[in-house]
């Protein structure tokens, strides 16, 4: 099995956890421990592997993947588990979906075209439904213990990584702050966070 990916990617992270997660677990199961590759790859080798010119992109095999979200369902089930029964875990894990798109497609229109926000509608769409989201998760009651579900994780790597490009600010969210400084005290989190200089 090969993952590829971007080591600074909040996509790539989840799966990264999630198969840190799956190797360090008890393997009383049936099922073997899942070995994986990771293959770092930028946007230019993303566009000649996946369909979808992304990352992550996985391959097992004659399967391939090429969304985070397909990824970690395969990972989890192939390794005996499940993949988000609950409805409020998937409707964050949703939520923050969302908000990783409208913060991702700020920060390259900025960073590609030197567009902001301020310069067009659509960005100033996408920037007020990452205030709107980040107030709504706000409120939500987080967990204060690990381990943390998939909807969570997927908070946290959005969270640092939003945090890692400089896209947000978290001084008005304490709750988001509590629940940031909890995942950082994961060491699987920790272990897949990007080095400064990425």
């Amino acid at each position: 099995m090969k993952l590829y990916g971007s080591y600074t990617s909040p996509f790539v992270r989840h799966c990264r956890i999630v198969l840190l997660e799956l190797q360090q677990c008890d393997n009383n199961k049936a099922t073997p421990p899942i070995s994986c590759e990771f293959i770092e790859t930028d946007l230019k080798a993303s566009a000649k592997l996946s369909p979808t010119q992304k990352v992550p992109y996985l391959v097992d095999a004659d399967l391939s993947l090429s969304d985070s979200n397909s990824i970690i369902k395969y990972l989890r089930e192939r390794s005996g588990g499940s993949f988000m029964n609950d409805i409020r875990e998937y409707d964050l894990f949703c939520m923050v979906n969302t908000l990783l798109d409208a913060t991702v497609n700020v920060f390259f229109m900025e960073r590609v075209d030197g567009l902001k926000p301020c310069d067009s509608q659509y960005l100033q769409r996408q920037q007020n439904r990452i205030e709107s989201a980040l107030k709504d998760i706000n409120q939500l009651t987080l967990p204060t213990a690990l381990p943390l579900n998939d909807g969570q994780i997927r908070l946290a790597c959005y969270l640092d990584w939003a945090l890692f490009r400089q896209r947000i600010h978290l001084d008005e969210f304490e709750t988001l702050q509590q629940f940031l400084t909890l995942a950082r005290r994961w060491d699987i989190f920790t272990q897949t966070t990007p080095s400064a200089d990425a």
